[in-house]
């Protein structure tokens, strides 16, 4: 979405647009200690599912929960999913001890039948690991004990968990949890990122994700959302694929919008010397908005193609990337403005001392409140793993709104409130700096 003159000719009514174990993994991640683990655990439960837990679990709880992770990641929904259970079935209807925790979601991360190939011996040495004793007839099942062997091995549970519980005793909260964050990991829904901005590889997996991306294509969503840029409704939109999402704690993440990779390559490389650690999602993204026909010919390229439309002039489609950051504290959150506002925002045409490809108006923006930020309102459309997005002033949204709904009236429009750099609100407002 370069910040050219042309850009500033579109209106205002929308923008274009765990030391137990280590939770989520990547490549690259640093390890925690476990409490920090048990924290991040909690905070990813209760954000993506609204599970919370006490000091003690129920078997209820437990249940539920797992069948909200594996509906979430699967396509039977929850209700559907109501009949099934994962858990062994017990004389007593509330207490959760451990063993069955770990046996419940060995069944929900899809691992029984490895465990079920488990030999005896197997079973054993998997076992010791985690200090338990395993005979055959003794108080574990074979099936059972298959499935505690086969959680160990693959990292569903780690060894050290279980050494400082007994498979007899009560689940704690924080196992229960690790569990749980677990499971999500299995099914892809855990928290999904590239790696931190200390990795030394961080650099050549951003190139090689934004090479590996490319135009997105959204079929009906997309013929319903150019229908109202044709009839100026919107001037333009993002459109992404929720398979990037990065699941992140919005308390301490921004995302940050641009074209070009050089320029990403260059923030988190500013953003490390400053000393600023954050976990980086690289989400691929298209850029769709009304290319005048007075503005000239378009040059067509694989990351930027043109339709023309009845009055001559264009939708014109652009590659594009958002970067998400997870920063490791709300304080290391709150750096990042600063650093943008006087290395990555242009305030004239021959400004040294930017980095390169800077914008007039950065795009940036927090689900949650932040000193400085204006409000602004984000209207999404979604048709399975596709997302619209087109960013409006907030007294403009009901009109984005209404006008989607005359287009389809079947058609489901969220908004909701979130925070934007000020050159951006600017920009929205209709002027150019």
């Amino acid at each position: 979405m370069n910040r050219s003159a042309k850009w500033l000719q579109l209106s205002t009514s929308a923008a274009v647009l765990s030391a137990a174990l280590v939770f989520p993994t990547a490549v690259g991640a640093t390890t925690k200690t476990t409490v920090e683990a048990h924290v991040e655990w909690n905070s990813f439960l209760q954000q993506q599912y609204g599970v919370t837990f006490d000091k003690t679990v129920t078997r209820e709880q437990f249940e539920k929960a797992l069948v909200k992770i594996v509906s979430t990641s699967t396509s039977i929904s929850e209700k559907d999913f109501s009949a099934k259970t994962f858990l062994p079935v017990s004389k007593d209807a509330s207490k959760l001890v451990v063993w069955e925790a770990v046996s419940a979601a060995a069944k929900a991360a899809e691992l029984k039948e490895l465990g079920y190939t488990y030999s005896q011996e197997k079973v054993a040495a998997a076992l010791k690991k985690a200090g338990i004793s395993y005979k055959k007839g003794g108080a574990l099942t074979l099936q059972a004990a298959q499935e505690l062997a086969v959680a160990i091995d693959t990292g569903l549970v780690s060894a050290n968990a279980l050494k400082s519980a007994s498979v007899e005793g009560v689940v704690s909260a924080e196992l229960a949890g690790q569990l749980l964050a677990k499971v999500a990991e299995f099914h892809g829904s855990a928290k999904n990122y590239l790696g931190t901005i200390a990795d030394e590889e961080i650099f050549g997996k951003l190139v090689q994700a934004w090479n590996e991306s490319q135009i997105i294509k959204a079929g009906e969503l997309q013929e319903l959302v150019d229908k109202g840029l044709k009839q100026n409704l919107i001037t333009g939109y993002n459109l992404k694929d929720a398979a990037f999402d990065p699941h992140f704690d919005p308390q301490r993440t921004i995302t940050y919008g641009h074209s070009d990779i050089a320029h990403a390559i260059q923030l988190i490389g500013l953003l490390k010397s400053e000393g600023v650690n954050a976990k980086v999602q690289f989400e691929p993204k298209t850029s769709a908005f009304i290319y005048l026909k007075e503005w000239g010919e378009p040059v067509q390229t694989a990351d930027y193609e043109v339709v023309q439309i009845e009055n001559g002039n264009y939708i014109a489609y652009a590659k594009e990337y958002d970067l998400s950051l997870e920063f490791d504290s709300v304080k290391e959150k709150e750096k990042f403005q600063p650093l943008v506002l006087k290395y990555a925002k242009r305030d004239q045409e021959d400004m040294t001392g930017l980095l390169k490809a800077s914008w007039w108006q950065p795009l940036y923006h927090s689900r949650t409140e932040l000193a400085d930020y204006a409000v602004i309102t984000n209207n999404v459309l979604k048709d399975g793993r596709y997302v619209v997005q087109s960013f409006s002033l907030n007294e403009e949204s009901p009109k984005v709104v209404e006008g989607f709904h005359k287009l389809n009236d079947k058609v489901k429009v969220e908004t909701y409130k979130f925070w934007v750099d000020q050159p951006f609100f600017n920009y929205l407002n209709g002027e150019s700096k």
